[in-house]
């Protein structure tokens, strides 16, 4: 009788747990470095008319925007740190919600350190990395408690109580120039994602984008070349084009209009993967 009694609360606890998840709060995750960290002003036109069904989950504690980590908010920039800019996470969930149904909501996890390499999201080996990183960089990565990846598991399972994860966004690469094994490493961040959050192999897209592109000057457009490789390796991955995508002259960093443009290329490639026909450019006005 008492094992019964066990098993029906077990059940109970089961069922309330499915019920609370709701099936159209699309959730997905991001990670990089500074260009999806965003490092450009935030400009009034991107603080207007957001969406409420577009929101963030704070992955720090920002007093400055009134945001505890672990907790939902309208998605209006900035959306990695507490003083980060513009990112393509903005007009990537501004894209999908311009053009998915009505009852579908758009969540986004970013957790992105300017400057890294792919190696500090390697959960086994963050640490050797980590210990040789400038004090700068030592700074952001504090704020994630010195394991930014753990950070990004951590949100992504409170999210999961809430919605569905759909997809994985990724920007990085530029401090990896030149690193042949980038998409080899970019995979093992990718597979122990789907691990640790019991996720199916291969079933979750990812989604890369270029580094500011060589039609704009990129000083790590040769990385484009690399990058291109990703989907030989991760069959579920995509690359973003940044073809055209204006930088802000530092070769390195895009104009708040070029991430505009990345994340709504981000958009449209989710939303064809999502099976929806982009219709819309999720301006956000």
């Amino acid at each position: 009788m008492k094992m019964k009694l066990v098993l029906l609360v077990a059940l109970f606890l089961s069922a309330g747990k499915a019920f609370a998840q709701d099936p159209n709060f699309y959730i997905f995750i991001s990670f990089g470095q500074s260009n999806m960290e965003g490092n450009a002003k935030i400009e009034a036109q991107d603080t207007v008319g957001v969406d409420s069904r577009f929101q963030v989950m704070e992955a720090v504690n920002c007093p400055n925007l009134n945001r505890v980590k672990g907790s939902w908010y309208t998605a209006v920039p900035p959306l990695c740190r507490c003083r980060t800019g513009l990112t393509p996470d903005d007009y990537f969930g501004r894209t999908l919600l311009a053009n998915l149904p009505r009852n579908i909501k758009v969540g986004i996890i970013n957790v992105a350190v300017g400057g890294c390499k792919i190696e500090l999201f390697d959960k086994d080996n963050y640490t050797v990395y980590a210990a040789t990183a400038p004090d700068w960089m030592k700074g952001m990565i504090k704020e994630y408690d010195g394991n930014p990846y753990a950070r990004l598991v951590e949100m992504a399972k409170l999210a999961q109580k809430d919605g569905v994860i759909k997809g994985i966004l990724l920007h990085q690469g530029e401090s990896n120039t030149g690193d042949t094994s980038w998409p080899r490493k970019v995979k093992g961040v990718y597979d122990n994602l789907l691990h640790d959050l019991n996720l199916l192999p291969g079933s979750v897209p990812l989604l890369a984008g270029e580094m500011v592109n060589a039609d704009q000057g990129g000083a790590c457009a040769s990385m484009n070349k690399i990058i291109a490789t990703l989907p030989q390796t991760i069959s579920a991955a995509s690359v973003i084009s940044s073809a055209g995508c204006p930088q802000r002259g530092d070769n390195l960093h895009f104009t708040a209009e070029g991430y505009r443009m990345l994340g709504k290329r981000y958009g449209e490639k989710m939303l064809s993967l999502l099976g929806y026909p982009a219709k819309q450019s999720g301006s956000g006005q």
